[in-house]
């Protein structure tokens, strides 16, 4: 009998092991067929889907469920190339995708001597610019270091994407280095912690404690923290109005008398936000989209705890807080000084209603009939992700996730995100008893169609809602708007349900009135699905129209 004998794909393998990795989520290649072989044989799961950016949002998914550093392998190349709108949006949405690549052998590296396939001059030159941090691998004895290091860059606040590259022969040549024992519990793999330095919670506990308005807008960093029940503790301490941004739906109850809900497009909750005497905003940049599109101008004293140090104060002055959002609300809830009740509860339910009369206003009874619909089909603890679409675009600001999570590609914007995230959301808990939900338009899911054999050859609970309107709707009615006509918009496309069905996938076309039972019907059945709607639907004013406003 022949005894196998270690080689560099098998340290890769031992290292992401030792790490605490379960999960591997990718597509073979030919410089990389040693990791993949490596982790066939160890306690890792392999997940294989059949697009490398589809991986790279798989992992993505995988990653903010489980909220700990999900690799993805890929090879030298086109293959690694195709994972960067992937490891963009990860980096957006500071998901920890751990992406590792073959590369060419050393003689090769440099580009242009050799001739090798998959060849470039510089391929991390390409991520460098996406990622945290890039990794570098020239010996079989660097292996160990240099995943611990990614892993750890990864996970530390604020979280996102790293790059490691090994060369093919690294990977196939027969070592001697130890397996190495667990890099996570003896630190090498462990962040470093990022506390609210002192001074800076008491300037702030004293904003607080003498404010009169005081409100919170929540971002995306407070439910990658976990730092939802310290959240809700500080806004009830201080009877403070809270909004949560797109990214950071989940972060605070939606039927709480102080939500303030997510219509950050829409002006009163702006202005809203820009009238309070101290505003708080927690694991958010205010970028674009949270101060619905620049409009916001603070009229009080703004709080900016963030940590990302890149975008600390990047859009408006504040009493910047460099820290994760949890250990930060924690401080600041010890902090301040509990006020009784007063009237922000009834504030915070004035405004929401003024929101909900000016949408009612819009005649789009469909769009709310439908979203309304996804919500009752779905179950309460049920995760759902979310293509760039309509219906997407309506979920970022009414829908509500309840105990679920909620996830859009929102943060870099791209299409093909829904489907394939979905499939890494089912794998991050095999046990799970709830279904996950996709939402695409057809535009959006022409990018995922190869994934339905993903999902059917292992049986992923995934129910896939794509609402069919014919084309790129939301950019059908931007360029419409714009330019008063639309190119490029119109799609043929195929039909929706007979090719899921020649995948092995249930498929139904529905209608808006028979959605909320063929959606449940979907999501109770075992398995994979997909439920097709056509329908027209319509995005909402985003803001106040010329005396709107009183």
């Amino acid at each position: 009998m022949t005894t196998a004998v270690r080689n560099g794909g098998d340290l890769v393998a031992e290292s992401l092991s030792a790490l605490g990795a379960g999960t591997v989520f990718g597509l073979p290649g030919q410089h990389a067929l040693s990791v993949f072989d490596a982790v066939r044989r160890s306690p890792m799961s392999y997940v294989g889907l059949r697009m490398e950016n589809n991986a790279g949002f798989a992992a993505d998914a995988h990653a903010r469920l489980t909220r700990s550093p999900t690799p993805l392998l890929v090879s030298t190349g086109p293959g690694a190339l195709m994972s960067l709108a992937a490891l963009q949006e990860s980096a957006a949405a500071s998901a920890p995708v751990v992406g590792i690549s073959s590369q060419v052998p050393r003689a090769g590296l440099g580009g242009g001597r050799k001739g090798y396939l998959h060849e470039l001059r510089d391929q991390q030159a390409s991520f460098r610019d996406v990622v945290k941090s890039a990794h570098s691998v020239r010996s079989a004895s660097q292996i160990p270091s240099a995943l611990a290091a990614a892993w750890a860059s990864a996970l530390e606040a604020p979280s996102g994407p790293v790059w490691v590259e090994i060369p093919q022969d690294v990977l196939l040549s027969p070592t001697d280095v130890p397996p190495p024992a667990s890099l996570a519990v003896n630190g090498a793999g462990a962040p470093r912690p990022l506390p609210a330095r002192p001074e800076l919670i008491a300037a702030a506990a004293e904003l607080l404690d003498t404010s009169s308005r005081p409100a919170v807008l929540a971002g995306g960093g407070v439910v990658r923290a976990g730092a939802q029940a310290q959240l809700l503790a500080l806004a009830e301490q201080l009877d403070a109005p809270v909004a949560t941004t797109f990214g950071g739906k989940g972060a605070f109850p939606s039927d709480h008398e102080l939500s303030l809900g997510s219509w950050l497009e829409d002006q009163y909750t702006t202005d809203f936000l820009a009238d309070a005497d101290v505003l708080l905003v927690v694991g958010s940049g205010l970028g674009e989209l949270s101060s619905n599109y620049h409009t916001f101008a603070s009229r009080g004293r703004v709080i900016h705890i963030e940590a990302d140090l890149g975008k600390l104060e990047a859009n408006h002055p504040a009493l910047g807080v460099h820290a994760d959002a949890r250990q930060a609300l924690e401080a600041l809830g010890s902090a301040v000084t509990p006020r009784p009740r007063g009237d922000a509860a009834a504030r915070a339910s004035a405004l929401v209603q003024r929101v909900r009369a000016r949408i009612s206003a819009q005649g789009l009874e469909l769009e709310q009939d439908v979203l309304a619909s996804v919500r009752a089909a779905l179950p309460d603890s049920s995760p759902s992700f979310w293509d760039m679409t309509i219906l997407a675009y309506w979920a970022w600001s009414a829908f509500d996730p309840r105990s679920g999570a909620m996830h859009s590609a929102q943060g870099a914007g791209g299409l093909g995100y829904g489907f394939p995230a979905a499939l890494g959301a089912a794998v991050a808990d095999p046990e799970r008893t709830t279904p996950v939900l996709a939402v695409s338009g057809d535009g959006g899911a022409m990018y995922s169609l190869a994934e339905l054999a993903t999902a059917r050859q292992y049986a992923l609970p995934v129910t896939w809602l794509i609402v069919d309107d014919g084309g790129y709707g939301i950019l059908r009615e931007y360029m419409t708007d714009a330019f008063g006509e639309a190119v490029g918009t119109e799609l043929a496309r195929p039909d929706f349900a007979a090719l899921s069905e020649s995948f092995g996938v249930p498929a139904v076309r529905t209608s808006p009135e028979r959605l909320r039972a063929d959606l449940s019907e979907a999501l109770s059945a075992p398995g994979p699905s997909v439920v097709v709607l056509p329908a027209l639907l319509r995005m909402f004013a985003p803001t106040h129209l010329p005396g709107d406003l009183p």
